[in-house]
């Protein structure tokens, strides 16, 4: 049994680490704490689950919510973050906020604030190891959300956008100096923490089989706690951070009940920041870099 909810535990931290990372993206480049983010995690599964009720095929409506988050994604960036970038920290934050909580209600006045049904994509189908029991939807989660983190480690370490990412994460200045278009690379990294996201909220409805105009926001604050765990500003550390969060919430629901998930998770996070303040993978005293 302990076995099988760690296969779970990790399933389902697959889909916190893709949030984790994409908080990860906005604050280790660009010091800026994205709240918008669970807004657009929202519009993943939203999206796709209104227009495969208007008959498309999934992978265009998948393509289609993907589009539309970056398309939000961008305008946080012109609207939210432009303007307000060289401000106190709070102002771009707090119009992030802004986003999410308009994103909110738009899709509540027009989809309303229940629970909605997401029609089953994959087959019914389990894939058994011994004793373990891993369904479809589970493997297909861990594939694609594997597939995007190895993308980006290769993105950030192999190629001339991830070397210029860097530059701007370690100072913006100097990358200026050294001829980094900042101006254009910025609302790269709002696309890419976007696509994250949205990824992550299709996931999410894949194996839950449903959405609601609030599916963002307990997952965001999971994500966000992910992010702290693993390290500020850490790639590697939001995986881990992720997983952990996932593993936790499991493992609670599993052998203590569903009642006590949250305060075993924010529990985890409230020792970690008491015995390590910098999260396992930060280093100490200043924000780990990309």
């Amino acid at each position: 049994m302990i076995a099988q909810q760690l296969v779970n535990g990790v399933m389902l931290g697959a889909i916190y680490m893709l949030v984790a990372v994409a908080f990860t993206l906005a604050i280790g480049i660009l010091n800026f704490l994205n709240f918008s983010i669970p807004g657009l995690f929202m519009v993943g599964g939203m999206v796709t689950w209104a227009l495969l009720a208007q008959g498309w095929h999934w992978s265009i409506a998948v393509g289609a919510a993907l589009l539309a988050a970056a398309f939000v994604a961008l305008l946080v960036e012109r609207l939210s973050y432009r303007p307000s970038r060289d401000a106190d920290p709070e102002v771009p934050l707090a119009s992030a906020l802004g986003f999410l909580i308009l994103l909110e209600n738009l899709f509540v006045i027009r989809y309303g604030s229940d629970q909605l049904s997401f029609p089953a994509l994959l087959p019914d189908f389990n894939w058994r190891l011994g004793g373990l029991v891993i369904g479809g939807a589970q493997l297909v989660s861990l594939a694609v959300a594997v597939a995007l983190v190895l993308w980006l480690s290769v993105l950030l370490r192999r190629t001339n956008t991830g070397r210029r990412i860097r530059a701007v994460a370690e100072s913006r200045e100097t990358a200026v100096i050294l001829g980094v278009d900042v101006g254009r690379l910025v609302p790269q990294v709002f696309v890419s923490s976007a696509v994250f996201t949205a990824a992550g909220g299709v996931l999410f409805a894949l194996n839950y089989l449903q959405v609601s105009a609030t599916m963002g926001e307990g997952v965001g604050f999971k994500g966000v706690a992910a992010m702290i765990i693993g390290g500020m500003g850490s790639i590697w550390g939001a995986i881990l951070g992720g997983l952990l969060i996932g593993l936790a919430e499991v493992l609670t629901i599993g052998f203590l009940g569903a009642d006590l998930v949250d305060i075993a998770v924010y529990g985890l996070l409230l020792a970690l920041l008491i015995l390590r303040p910098e999260g396992l993978l930060g280093r100490p005293a200043a924000r780990e870099k990309l």
